[in-house]
């Protein structure tokens, strides 16, 4: 059970290896700093990466440098959600997203449905705080839950969410994995929320042009840089300038030529220049459509609800 003292963040991410190789656990260099100020909408920074075990303050400086005015740290159950609410109180720069993460629903249900909606009622306390901006991330993931008893813990823990989503009149993040089918039924059925997100988009154009006729946005991370990520990049080629969000996912996903090593905000702007390139786009402009995109979804980064000395 994860339900435990939030203390535990954050945590190290487990070693692994990519392609049967080790991975290179150094931080990049910070890139070139974009023209216009941006920011990260989804990163774990309650997970620590690589060999240098950088604070969250220290994350944020290096943001700054790459020009990332802020970014949304992301909680995946109780603890997690707790401690990212915390981080946010400490530094302006920093918003919170809370949720029990799909992958984690079984695990609160294994006790009982109503141990998943206790952990759920506690997630619906968090989102009162001023500096929780969105409801996330929550959806379904088939991948790596492949049991449908535990996928209709999933498909109960996301109805919840949605209605938080809803009640408290914020953001909702969906992590979706290998269901896009029934993500997509299930806010259909439910109502989505006003601002709803895919984040780390992995769908393919049909998909893209479905989430445009809904009005919910696309959150594009390091994945669409990689080599065989053909359809994301298609995808991204058919949503509308004003749905494009960018993300890192951080620690996980750096874009190329980083892949595999330790990513963090500050790594934005390589995906950024990417989509740009892409699409044709001024560089500068299309940042600033990222960034008033981003405001518009979360609010402002503003000092509300920050802890001062």
């Amino acid at each position: 059970m994860t339900n435990g003292d939030p203390s535990q963040y954050p945590r190290k991410r487990e070693p692994v290896q990519e392609h049967g190789q080790s991975r290179v656990l150094a931080y990049p260099d910070v890139p070139e700093p974009l023209p216009v100020v941006c920011y990260d909408n989804h990163t774990h920074l309650e997970i620590e990466d690589g060999e240098e075990g950088l604070t969250v303050a220290e994350h944020l400086d290096l943001a700054a440098r790459a020009n990332i005015g802020g970014a949304i740290t992301v909680g995946g159950d109780v603890p997690s959600s707790r401690w990212c609410v915390h981080a946010a109180e400490q530094d302006a720069r920093l918003l919170a997203a809370v949720a029990i993460h799909p992958n984690e629903a079984p695990r609160y249900a294994a006790d009982g449905r109503a141990a998943l909606d206790a952990a759920i009622d506690e997630i619906d306390a968090m989102a009162a705080h001023p500096r929780v901006r969105a409801i996330g991330e929550t959806g379904l993931d088939y991948f790596r839950t492949p049991d449908v008893a535990d996928q209709r813990a999933q498909h109960h823990s996301f109805e919840r969410h949605i209605a938080l989503a809803k009640s408290h009149g914020l953001a909702m993040q969906i992590h979706d994995r290998d269901a896009h089918d029934d993500v997509i039924a299930t806010l259909r059925a439910q109502g989505a929320p006003d601002v709803t997100v895919f984040h780390c988009f992995s769908g393919d154009a049909d998909m893209a042009r479905i989430a445009a006729d809904e009005g919910w946005y696309l959150s594009f991370a390091g994945t669409v840089t990689f080599k065989n990520a053909a359809g994301l990049r298609e995808a991204l080629a058919v949503t509308p300038r004003e749905r494009i969000l960018v993300e890192t996912d951080a620690p996980f996903l750096t874009p190329v030529p980083f892949r595999g090593r330790p990513n963090a905000p500050y790594l934005v702007p390589l995906t950024v220049r990417f989509m740009a390139e892409q699409l044709g786009a001024d560089l500068a402009e299309f940042t600033a459509d990222v960034a008033a995109n981003t405001l518009r979804a979360y609010g402002p980064f503003d000092g509300i609800g920050v802890v001062t000395a």
